[in-house]
């Protein structure tokens, strides 16, 4: 039997490891920005075509590489960054790996110009799928300059399954913002098909936060900072009123590292218990300075899941850091009276008493199991039918008498509902039906009637648009103008009316028709949150997740009173959609509970 085990080529096992690294053109960008971090670089721009799909370039004026440098840079496992096993114990750089620069070259066409400060020449090195097509001298100054294009040539399969140009550009801002939020002393420019999209200078970690995410943000920000034996925490935290339903800025950093942490996360949120209403977010920057011993990065090659050897105690520590912020500066709401204009209430001094005290009186003499003499009087007199002479008794609607025995099923439920209906603890209508008792959940059935509403709007543009007497003004960060740019054919055909200011400020001018009693500004950032959590691709597809939003915003809330015409409109109009199961993102609206069942309980 011959052998069948045998060693994989270097450009396969090249390509196999950037299907872990490299997953789309964010990662790119991601590598390669933090490889210019490491390299000490003071001036770092990105310059990215088609968000990435026709080429990204990422210019630094750190170190450089010599020829030899620049042609190992590309070798599996060849790196600069540690020496021996122990180092990756006591991490003091972004990357270690080895497998950034290989992975790229293998998926990618990639020409690099490099040169160190001392030399006169620098080098330029062409790879295209893991082959080396020239390495020749050049003049060019000192640092690195990464030409990357056409991204995933040799894989089609993973081309294919990019996503649409603004949803990659909106990864690659998200990617952008988090090397930047923990790199303030460097300056960083951002390119996008020729348009400037950050210009961030060399800043306060404060102003840059505000730079990224716009100047509102700024007075919203509660600084945080705690220094131990154990770790050091700093940053900023918001203010309740600065809470979002969605799209709230939270990060975390550790060691210059950006990192998901879902137990620190309960750590903050737990803070601001009582203080916000359920579901909302508050922003955070929260960055941990630990020693390297003590955490362990090298768990999965985007480098975001991180080990910590204290967790519980750093968890306290970040909890008390954070409590003690928003006690210190005021923070927690407090009962406050304008007694302004209003009439002095005494305080009550018990040495001028104005009136007696008062007094209990009772019968010792009375015994409750004493039987009285006095003959009992009766309470229902002898004529009381007399009373009634004349009036016939109503027949109440009774669950098992709505409907005959000898009466034939309707078609539908529509037609076999009562017209009287129930509602249950502000949440549920209720109605009899043939088969037993139908439970809508008004919240849901009213979200799948304004669905179905706003998209039948959005696809015929009719669309009723209620000007606003004085316009608002909203700031926008980098990626939500991204998605607005994309979702604004929608958001006009829905009926809203947005005027661009410029460095991402909109007025709002008008809003569709029937939003009583809703914020406009909150309410487009909430809508543009999400659509930044939704894949979309078509026009269908953004008007689905904007008439899907818009609509649970406008839905009526659970808890409102309803009478009961106003349940038999919404019933009727449910049975007029067409879905009365299920919300357009799947959920159950209707139930119904047999009369066999009914039947059992009682």
């Amino acid at each position: 039997m011959s052998d069948i085990i045998q060693l994989l080529p270097d450009s396969v096992a090249n390509q196999i490891a950037a299907g872990e690294v490299i997953q789309r053109p964010a990662s790119v960008v991601k590598e390669m920005v933090e490889n210019a971090v490491d390299a000490g670089a003071t001036t770092i721009q990105v310059i990215i075509v088609d968000a990435g799909r026709t080429s990204i370039e990422v210019i630094d004026d750190g170190s450089g590489m010599s020829d030899t440098d620049a042609r190992m840079a590309f070798e599996r496992h060849a790196t600069s960054k540690i020496r021996q096993a122990e180092d990756l114990f006591d991490l003091h750089t972004m990357g270690f790996r080895g497998e950034a620069l290989p992975s790229i070259a293998a998926v990618a066409q990639v020409r690099l110009k490099t040169r160190i400060a001392s030399e006169e020449v620098g080098s330029e090195l062409t790879i295209a799928g893991s082959k080396v097509i020239s390495q020749q001298p050049v003049a060019c100054p000192v640092g690195s300059h990464f030409y990357v294009e056409n991204l995933f040539y040799n894989v089609p399969a993973r081309r294919k399954f990019l996503k649409s140009n603004a949803t990659e550009l909106n990864n690659i801002l998200s990617t952008f913002e988090k090397i930047v939020l923990v790199n303030p002393q460097i300056n960083f420019t951002l390119h996008s098909n020729g348009v400037e999209v950050f210009n961030l200078r060399a800043s306060s970690l404060r102003q840059r936060i505000v730079n990224v995410f716009g100047k509102r943000l700024n007075q919203d920000l509660l600084p945080v900072e705690v220094e131990t034996t154990v770790c050091k925490i700093c940053g900023f935290i918001g203010k309740p009123e600065a809470a979002k339903k969605k799209g709230a800025q939270q990060f975390f950093f550790v060691n210059g590292r950006y990192m998901r942490h879902p137990y620190f996360h309960k750590a903050v949120s737990g803070a601001y218990e009582r203080l916000l209403p359920n579901g909302e977010q508050i922003p955070y920057f929260i960055y941990f300075d630990v020693p390297a011993g003590d955490i362990d990065v090298n768990i999965h090659p985007t480098k975001t899941e991180i080990k910590f050897e204290n967790e519980q105690t750093i968890w306290q520590i970040l909890s008390a850091a954070i409590k003690e912020a928003l006690g210190k500066f005021h923070d927690i709401p407090a009962i406050m009276f304008d007694t302004e204009g209003k009439p002095d209430i005494p305080v009550f001094d018990p040495s001028k008493r104005t009136a007696p005290a008062p007094r209990l009186q009772y019968d010792p003499q009375y015994n409750p199991f004493q039987q009285s003499s006095t003959p009992r009087k009766e309470q229902v007199p002898k004529d009381w039918q007399q009373l009634y002479e004349g009036l016939t008794p109503e027949k109440k609607p009774v669950v098992g008498e709505l409907f005959s025995s000898d009466e034939t099923p309707s078609p539908t439920l529509a037609d076999e509902k009562s017209p009287i209906h129930y509602q249950y603890k502000g949440r549920y209508v209720m109605t009899a039906v043939k088969s037993g008792l139908m439970i809508i959940d008004q919240y849901r059935a009213h979200v799948r009637i304004l669905y179905e509403e706003y998209m039948q709007q959005m696809r015929e543009k009719t669309a009723t648009v209620q000007k606003v007497l004085f316009p608002e003004w909203v700031q926008l960060s980098s990626s939500q103008e991204v998605t607005l740019e994309q979702i604004m054919a929608g958001m006009e055909r829905i009926g809203f009316e947005l005027t661009n200011l410029g460095n991402g400020s909109y007025a709002v001018a008008g809003v569709p028709a029937g939003l009583d009693g809703l914020q406009p500004t909150a309410l487009l950032q909430q809508m543009i949150a999400f659509a930044q959590e939704s894949v979309m691709m078509s026009d269908e597809d953004i008007y689905h997740t904007l008439a899907l939003s818009l609509a649970r915003h406008a839905a009526i809330p659970r808890g409102q009173v309803l009478s009961n015409q106003e349940m038999e409109d919404l019933v009727n109009a449910l049975f007029a959609c067409s879905n009365v199961n299920y919300t357009p993102d799947g959920k159950k609206i209707l139930g119904i509970l047999p009369q066999s069942e009914i039947e059992s309980l009682v």
